[in-house]
């Protein structure tokens, strides 16, 4: 499996304001999840209280697999279809934050060159947004709490398949760093995630775990969106990457 590291975007004009500040704000979340614990229960995305309305506001003990699980459920916002939003700036440990912010540091600043700045928070919002509702029509009645922004970061890899599938991603295979254009390296991203959801299809809903039917829910999306973009969008923004594509064979896209 490949895992990257780096994008070549050595020459990409222009500060990826969007990228930081959604970066800044998923990391400044997070470390008060850490300080406020009951902030997590009460503004993570739950299926059922998506398809009822309803606040699921004490702890419930849920019995699956002859185990019982504990979910200290706390109030949630005021109107609490908020968490669809609130949720996709959350993260479940370091590990979960640290490989998420990974992926959009590497890969937000390309996109967002190509939408503009507001048109790419607007993308990312929607990304995640149809991520979540993905995994809630996969499990509506599910009680166990959902929360990332892999989502969203899943529709910004989408966009980038589309926009950019001939740009170089470096990664990590086998010990060694090597160069390998993006369409192979989130393709086959892509396809682990379809596979991963068919495999989930078979396990019960509410033993939790990865929500992969969110990844393929906001990837699908980043790739219509990044299909619409290459429509409607006759000219990107002029750049030094843009004259790179122009005036390099090698670098042109597929499409």
């Amino acid at each position: 499996m490949f895992f990257p590291i780096s994008d070549d975007d050595r020459k990409l004009d222009g500060p990826a304001y969007v990228t930081w500040a959604l970066l800044a704000i998923n990391i400044v979340v997070f470390l008060y999840q850490m300080a406020v614990p009951e902030f997590t229960y009460a503004w993570s995305i739950i299926p059922y209280e998506m398809t009822t309305g309803e606040d699921l506001d004490e702890t419930l003990i849920l019995e699956t697999g002859g185990q019982q699980i504990v979910i200290p459920h706390q109030p949630g916002p005021p109107i609490i279809y908020l968490t669809l939003f609130s949720s996709m700036f959350m993260h479940g440990g370091f590990g979960h934050l640290i490989g998420n912010m990974l992926y959009l540091w590497i890969f937000g600043d390309n996109v967002e060159h190509r939408f503009g700045h507001f048109w790419f928070l607007i993308f990312y919002l929607t990304s995640g947004l149809v991520a979540s509702l993905a995994q809630i029509m996969f499990t509506p009645d599910s009680i166990i709490p959902n929360l990332g922004a892999s989502g969203a970061i899943a529709g910004v890899l989408g966009a980038y398949m589309v926009l950019f599938p001939r740009n170089k991603v470096n990664v990590i295979f086998f010990y060694m760093i090597v160069s390998i254009p993006a369409i192979y390296v989130l393709g086959l991203w892509a396809v682990t995630q379809i596979f991963n959801t068919y495999g989930s299809m078979f396990v019960s809903s509410q033993t939790g775990g990865v929500a992969y039917m969110a990844h393929v829910g906001g990837l699908a999306a980043g790739v219509a969106m990044g299909f619409i973009a290459r429509v409607t969008i006759k000219e990107e923004p002029d750049s030094i990457l843009y004259r790179q594509y122009r005036e390099d064979p090698a670098a042109r896209r597929l499409w």
